[in-house]
């Protein structure tokens, strides 16, 4: 059969069943998903040198004709070695080629190539290893290299991409309108796809990347743009503004701050509109967001409507059910706790409460969005640490109600700009202030040769009744030198915490282990904790004064700053110490920030510059639609101007339906699903 774009990848000439499964690694089903499988990087084969020339155990270009092909040796352990001799014209070199025996064939004895690699050996005999080559009778020299699996090799996807490609050429397809194109000084999407694989030169690279990566941004926020619009249709839980709220603020221990009181404001503002409230209330570590949220709950529970709290964590749900319960049940308002690792019959009966209508709050998990809990009136939905959720939880969540309100949470300080992209289908309110009597953690960065004194200096804080974390990167000794939980566990309780009480903490161990852990932390019956960022959210512990983080050069500064957020709950001075022997710039200006500052906001938007917004959550989640191409950070001009033109095309035509907008309304809902957006 002739393969077309949206085919079988397997169908495509050269690929077959094989190859077509190492695609599918790879997240590539069909000649049009090949084709967006964007360079990572090139190779710029105009430069080579001569052989001599050459640099040792560097990487270099040279210009070779094959001249001999020994026989392929197969070793021990079923590694294949190919090697043939090779000239530039002037002096001779090895090409050995490692496992590779389809790259070994396709070299012709008496054929000229360039070839890309590490070149070893001494300036008498030299060697080139598996590199990667094209025939000097290709017209393009800079070539393209791409993210691989195993099984796949850049020449197999070079072929089957310019296969791909000659699909396209065949017949061509453009996605966005003339006039946009024209406005915005775009090239055209064809010309675009075959110049970011195989560019002419490096504007032409240039010129299909802006290309390139202007769609992306577009269709993302044509994306969040039409799910916001879609989720203000209309709410059955509308609210009464005249709701008295003086019951909650009489319960609380406390006085709110202007920040709390303005972000309360504007929610209670939005759950009395006709259309379903869909707010991020961001703030800092220990800002007070709960107590936020708890107003908003007392407020929907007033008006008859139920609320349900979704945290990603069990010991996260766990500790807002004590929170929430603290603020809400002294003032009429009923909450439960409901988790995954609860018996069957706990959670029966807990669900029959919900669906009767006996709870005002759920708190939980993932487990409070499965298809066997009903609500008799879910009004307001909250999701805390929006990010650690994909857009399909969140929704999940939302389709429990008739457009229940939605109120997202997150104590990741993002900036703006980036919270504007993430959340570009939700308002905003921020809490910048910390609430009264919240003194800073004071923050040192050291190196890995004063550990002693900071040991001494832990164990002078626990015998004054204080207790402490100590964090590792990771949970199992590897061939790094990065401190593992396990092994450094182990060796403190035998030497430098010998005596003290010791607990392990990391994320393998069960969900029920990991709430004994932190419930006798935070009993006091535990005085330090070694443990992974999986205390990044965790139970308040207000007795815990120091905080120390090995290898801290592994960690993002806002992740840091989370970490730094566990102490400093109580009325303790605190110390978070960084431990790091990495000397670059880059390390030395991340410390430096870290023990300049606690606002937690700034830390994010140097956070931001420094990473980008792709390691911007470490390995999170956050919901948003992969980015290929575009680089948020590097792109915030192109950003704007497709924040621009997504605003322009949504006020002509809110819901894409006309005939020239039919193909960025497919692709638009290629990257979000249908049921986001359609």
């Amino acid at each position: 059969m002739a393969s077309t774009l949206f085919s079988d990848i397997e169908y495509l000439k050269g690929v077959g069943r094989a190859r077509g499964e190492k695609y599918r690694k790879l997240g590539i089903n069909s000649p049009f998903e090949l084709i967006y499988h964007i360079p990572r990087t090139y190779l710029d084969f105009r430069c080579n040198v001569p052989v001599r020339q050459a640099e040792l155990n560097e990487y270099n270009v040279l210009k070779l004709t094959v001249t001999h092909k020994l026989p392929p040796q197969r070793i021990k352990g079923g590694l294949v070695i190919c090697k043939a001799a090779a000239t530039d014209g002037i002096d001779d070199i090895l090409i050995v080629i490692y496992n590779n025996v389809y790259g070994f064939q396709a070299l012709k004895e008496g054929g000229t190539y360039y070839m890309y690699g590490k070149v070893n050996g001494n300036y008498l005999r030299k060697e080139i290893t598996s590199p990667v080559y094209i025939s000097t009778d290709e017209k393009v020299l800079i070539q393209p290299i791409y993210r691989l699996t195993q099984g796949l090799s850049v020449n197999m996807i070079r072929i089957n991409m310019k296969q791909a490609l000659s699909i396209m050429k065949e017949s061509p397809f453009e996605t966005l309108p003339e006039e946009i194109m024209r406005k915005y000084s775009l090239a055209p999407l064809p010309w675009s796809l075959e110049n970011i694989h195989f560019p002419g030169n490096e504007n032409a690279a240039e010129a299909a990347r802006r290309r390139l990566a202007f769609d992306e941004l577009l269709k993302l926020q044509l994306g969040m743009s039409m799910m916001k619009t879609r989720s203000r249709r209309h709410t059955a839980f509308r609210m009464n503004s005249s709701t008295d709220m003086t019951g909650f603020y009489s319960a609380l221990p406390f006085d709110m701050t202007d920040d709390q009181k303005k972000a309360v404001s504007e929610i209670l503002s939005d759950l009395c509109r006709d259309v379903p409230m869909n707010r991020l209330l961001q703030g800092d570590v220990g800002s007070g967001k709960t107590a936020v949220a708890a107003a908003a709950c007392y407020f929907a529970a007033k008006n008859g409507f139920q609320s349900a709290l979704m945290a990603p964590t069990e010991i996260l749900a766990m500790q807002h059910y004590k929170t929430l319960s603290g603020f809400l049940e002294s003032a009429g308002v009923n909450v439960c706790l409901l988790t995954g690792s609860m018996t069957q019959k706990k959670k029966a009966s807990l669900r029959e409460k919900i669906a009767s209508g006996e709870f005002d709050v759920i708190v939980g998990t993932h487990a409070i969005i499965q298809k066997d809990v009903e609500y008799r009136s879910l009004g307001l939905v909250i999701t805390d640490e929006q990010h650690r959720f994909g857009v399909a939880q969140r929704a999940a969540l939302a389709e429990k109600g008739g457009s229940p309100h939605k109120l997202v949470m997150s104590a990741t300080p993002i900036p703006r700009t980036l919270a504007l992209i993430i959340y570009g289908d939700l308002d905003i309110s921020a809490i910048k202030q910390l609430p009264a009597g919240r003194r800073p953690v004071r923050t040192y960065a050291v190196v890995g040769k004063l550990r002693q004194r900071i040991f001494n200096f832990v164990r002078q804080k626990i015998d004054e009744g204080r207790q402490a974390y100590i964090v590792c990167p990771m949970i199992e000794d590897s061939e790094s030198d990065l401190f593992a939980v396990k092994s450094y566990a182990e060796k403190a309780v035998q030497s430098d915490l010998k005596g003290y009480s010791v607990e392990l903490l990391h994320g393998r161990m069960k969900a029920a282990e990991k709430e004994k852990v932190m419930k006798r932390f935070h009993d006091g019956e535990v005085q330090v904790l070694i443990c992974t960022t999986v205390v990044e959210v965790g139970v308040d512990v207000p007795n815990a004064a120091v905080m120390v983080i090995e290898n801290a050069e592994r960690f993002g500064l806002s992740q840091l700053h989370q970490l730094r957020g566990r102490v400093g709950r109580g009325e303790h001075e605190s110390f978070c110490v960084l431990i790091t022997d990495n000397t670059s710039d880059d390390c030395k200006r991340r410390m430096k920030i870290m023990a300049s500052t606690s606002d937690g906001f700034r830390i994010s938007e140097e956070d931001l510059k420094m990473r980008g917004p792709g390691d911007f959550f470490g390995n999170a989640q956050h919901g948003l639609p992969p980015l290929k191409i575009a680089d948020i950070a590097c792109n915030m001009e192109l950003m704007s101007v497709a924040q621009e033109c997504a605003a322009q095309l949504l006020a002509s035509d809110p819901t894409l339906s006309r005939p020239e907008h039919k193909a960025l309304k497919m692709d638009t809902m290629r990257l979000f699903g249908k049921e986001m957006i359609g």
